[in-house]
């Protein structure tokens, strides 16, 4: 089977990231991967998930800006 081309982390999109983490997790839990492929799983799996923490953490943000400009001086 032929190797799944990757993106680069920084290109991924929220839902993409973490579907990709997702598959990552299920493969690491089956334990029928070889010790490198997991080390290499669960680097790529760090990556993604500080990528989907950096996405909420922006959309976060962005939501709390548009509140207070939506609703400016009323408290949250």
């Amino acid at each position: 089977m032929k190797k799944q081309e990757q993106l680069p982390v920084e290109n991924l999109a929220y839902e993409q990231a973490l579907a990709e983490l997702e598959g990552i997790v299920a493969k690491l839990e089956s334990n029928q991967l070889a010790l490198e492929e997991m080390i290499a799983l669960f680097e790529r799996g760090r990556q993604l998930s500080r990528r989907c923490l950096e996405l909420l953490e922006a959309a976060e943000l962005r939501v709390q800006v548009l509140n207070d400009r939506l609703i400016p001086g009323e408290p949250g």
